[in-house]
């Protein structure tokens, strides 16, 4: 599937099956006009066509400390995580655990997604 058309149907599923915690959609281009990152009102996803992606929420207006990201990007200092190189910076940069997100991008962009929700309404 060509990278425009998976950016494009993640648009599609954060605003349909997400609109209580998205409110606005972008989509970043490089200069060639090939998509390089979906921006979302709550949070950052990055997919590449090589398999790259991260998925970041960060609330720097809330907290100094509180971002969330699964990521694969393969930062030896996280070999010892048993998902590795796949990620979770949990709560901050520092705190890492094991990244179950699901490798396909629309499934993981609802796990993302869900997990945003559930912390959001789980707030006092």
């Amino acid at each position: 599937m060509p990278i425009s058309t998976v950016y494009r149907t993640l648009e599609r599923i954060a605003l349909d099956e997400f609109a209580d915690v998205v409110v606005h959609v972008q989509v970043l281009s490089l200069p060639t006009g090939d998509p390089l990152k979906l921006r979302l009102d709550i949070v950052d996803v990055f997919v590449s066509g090589s398999g790259r992606y991260s998925h970041h929420w960060e609330r720097r207006l809330t907290s100094k400390d509180d971002l969330y990201r699964h990521d694969n990007a393969p930062h030896e200092k996280w070999h010892h995580v048993a998902t590795f190189p796949k990620h979770f910076h949990d709560g901050s940069e520092g705190n890492v655990t094991e990244s179950h997100i699901n490798n396909d991008p629309q499934e993981a962009i609802r796990q993302f997604l869900t997990f945003v929700r559930h912390k959001l309404l789980s707030r006092p």
